[in-house]
């Protein structure tokens, strides 16, 4: 895989991951404010969850990128 490769496997295996954990752990507010929207989580923890997308995303690209050149899948015509 070449590292233009496997910066865009990179990136689109990291907001996959990002938009599959966001979810975890979210619950509203027990008494939202008025004006805010009633199913906004109450705490969110970003941060936390863009680290954890940060790592599973690069064991994901590994193990995309260790497929790809040990031959099992080939993305080239004719091999």
């Amino acid at each position: 895989m070449t590292v233009t490769g496997a910066i865009v496997t990179y990136g689109v295996v990291w907001w996959l991951i990002f938009f599959m954990v966001l979810p975890f752990g979210a619950r509203p507010l027990e008494r939202p404010e008025r004006g805010h929207v009633e199913s906004a989580p109450a705490h969110p923890r970003l941060l936390l969850k863009a680290a954890i997308t940060t790592a599973l995303a690069g064991l994901a690209t590994w193990g995309i990128a260790w497929v790809i050149d040990s031959g099992l899948i080939s993305l080239r015509p004719g091999d």
